[in-house]
């Protein structure tokens, strides 16, 4: 999709008041966005939503991707923001009618393998090239729709809203939210031609809201609290306290008798993500608007430890940014260790399929 924005900062960063008038012009395109689509109803969506008639074969795509100079356009010298440190980003575009709307993103344990889902149900994959440590390109993109069990799209099925992705090995999970459902797919065997099977759920997940449903998810690995596990967190499915609801699922602790816990919400921010490091911490990548306030993104850092069933966590912000810097409707994170040791955060944004929006992917440093 191309961007209705004036000259971005990557032309030429830093200098007079093109930011305030960016965030003005932005905060606009954002509620005109959220309203138009968040905040329809059921049906309108499934008119709008195209159903394909059949399945189409994985079709190779062209992406172009544009650098991100610096997050902070105002400043090219500043790199640091909370406990992250800008590695490099990308303005992403392709001529694909299917492009867009990018929900979640899972990355090889490099960094540079991706797998990517959209809210409109289907697959991308291919890889991240670097220079330098930055990102330049993405390559051997491959996309594909989301196949039920019986061979045809998801979508046909006017199972969308395809925006939350782990993996279990082998094995992906996809949660859906208007309708509450989580598919796994035999990804290691099938790839993007993989065919999906619902998974029994509790009955408190089949009762979220259509549109404040599943928003992230992260199955535990092996030595961690919770190991097998799947952890599953709404958008913004609230409590009788008013915190978000989530879900444990699976594992030899949650596979008879699934629980429940909530993240304490503040300051009008809903959950979009996560990902678990290997240190036993979870991020959780969060947004927010309002007519007052704007648009705005932060990562809080759980402790997976104190996840169990009637708990209600919370944590620190690491990091938190505005419409003054390089985002975006941002809604998938993932993590990935260097060669240095250095871990890295990958965020990636959804359009929404809209012109007023763009598709960045962006990586942070993680400073401990």
């Amino acid at each position: 999709m191309r961007s209705l924005l004036p000259a971005r900062s990557e032309a030429s960063p830093g200098g007079g008041g093109e930011p305030t008038s960016r965030r003005v012009f932005l905060s606009a395109a954002v509620a005109t966005t959220l309203t138009s689509t968040i905040a329809l109803p059921r049906s309108a969506h499934a008119q709008d939503t195209p159903v394909p008639p059949t399945a189409r074969a994985p079709e190779a795509i062209e992406v172009v991707a544009r650098p991100i100079t610096s997050f902070d356009p105002r400043d090219r010298s500043h790199v640091r923001f909370g406990s992250l440190h800008y590695r490099s980003g990308l303005v992403l575009t392709s001529s694909f009618r299917d492009f867009g709307g990018l929900s979640a993103l899972r990355l090889d344990a490099v960094g540079e393998k991706f797998v990517a889902i959209s809210d409109k149900g289907h697959w991308f994959t291919g890889r991240i090239q670097y220079r330098d440590g930055a990102m330049v390109d993405l390559v051997d993109v491959e996309s594909a729709p989301m196949l039920g069990v019986d061979g045809q799209p998801l979508a046909a099925r006017k199972w969308y809203d395809t925006e939350s992705l782990a993996f279990d090995g082998a094995a992906a999970y996809v949660g859906i939210e208007r309708v509450n459902q989580i598919v796994r797919f035999d990804f290691g065997r099938d790839g993007i031609r993989a065919r999906g099977t619902p998974i029994a759920l509790p009955p408190g997940m089949r009762k979220l809201p259509n549109n404040r449903g599943l928003e992230a998810m992260v199955v535990v690995g092996k030595g961690l609290p919770l190991a097998g596990t799947l952890v599953a967190m709404s958008e913004r499915s609230l409590d009788a306290d008013g915190n978000i609801v989530g879900f444990l699922i699976g594992g030899k602790t949650y596979e008879k008798a699934p629980g429940s816990f909530a993240v304490r919400r503040s300051d009008g921010y809903d959950i979009s993500d996560a990902v678990l490091l290997s240190s036993g911490d979870l991020l959780v990548l969060e947004r927010k608007f309002s007519w007052s306030g704007g648009a705005g993104v932060r990562i809080r850092r759980l402790p997976l430890a104190a996840i169990v069933p009637g708990a209600t966590v919370d944590g620190p912000v690491i990091f938190e940014a505005d419409l003054g810097y390089e985002i975006d409707n941002l809604e998938g994170i993932d993590a990935h260790v260097t060669a240095d040791g250095e871990t890295v955060l990958t965020l990636i944004s959804d359009d929404n399929f809209s012109m007023l929006q763009r598709t960045l992917i962006l990586q942070f440093a993680l400073v401990e």
